[in-house]
């Protein structure tokens, strides 16, 4: 398992999002040389983990929680053959494209060793949105998306360092709960009667989605079906 490119954004202003700023960092490109991972922050005042990398809507991008985004080589190709069209790394937004790791399949609360000293710990899948949507010019691709099945995951910096392309990748720590990436992408989006399940990952879970399960434990029960009007969990994004 392989880092096979760190993608950094900077601002570019578009008609495509509802961001104050008016822009988007989401058009990410491989970087050249070592770049520095930390904690943001707080969500709502700090933006990306990696130095270099501009968050423009700090409402629903950034913080400690979605400090990292990192999508794996085998399904940007998947969406390759799907589209018809290349996707280099970066494309999708992601900072870490990776090779040979499941990242869907990864468990929430599950960690990764980049390179000799990051230390990462999976919190959630990606939910798309607009400003996704129009970075790509794809025709529902809200949806589309969201059918596949496959959001990459977000990540939190355990322990800081620097990281470059060719890095290694290690799972050092599996949870022992059932909870993946895919599984909670789909309780906050198709089948929100999932949503009791993900607070067996514990304190691991995104703050955000941990709330959302909770909320809904306490409206519906544990074993409760979804009720229409339910919505995904906001600050995914």
């Amino acid at each position: 398992m392989k880092l096979l490119s760190v993608n950094l954004g900077r601002f570019k202003a578009v008609d495509y999002t509802d961001a104050p700023s008016g822009g988007t960092g989401i058009d990410k490109k491989p970087a050249e040389g070592a770049v520095r991972v930390a904690a943001p922050g707080a969500k709502g005042t700090a933006g990306s983990g990696l130095a270099g990398d501009e968050v423009c809507d700090l409402r629903h991008h950034g913080g400690d929680d979605q400090a990292v985004y990192a999508y794996a080589r085998e399904d940007l190709d998947e969406w390759e053959r799907l589209l018809g069209r290349k996707l280099p790394g970066g494309s999708f937004g992601e900072n870490l494209t990776t090779s040979g790791l499941d990242v869907n399949g990864a468990k929430i609360g599950e960690r990764w060793r980049v390179g000799p000293d990051l230390l990462l710990e999976v919190t959630s899948g990606r939910i798309p949105c607009q400003t996704f949507q129009g970075h790509l010019g794809e025709t529902k691709w809200v949806r589309r998306f969201t059918r596949q099945g496959a959001p990459g995951a977000y990540l939190r910096v355990i322990e800081p360092g620097e990281i470059r392309a060719g890095d290694s990748i290690e799972i050092v720590h599996s949870p022992e709960h059932d909870i993946t990436v895919a599984l909670q992408f789909r309780a906050v989006t198709t089948e929100r009667e999932l949503l009791p399940s993900l607070l067996s990952a514990g304190d691991a879970l995104h703050s955000e989605l941990k709330e959302t399960a909770r909320k809904y434990v306490e409206k519906y029960g544990a074993g409760a079906e979804s009720r229409p009007g339910d919505t995904a969990a906001a600050g995914s994004h």
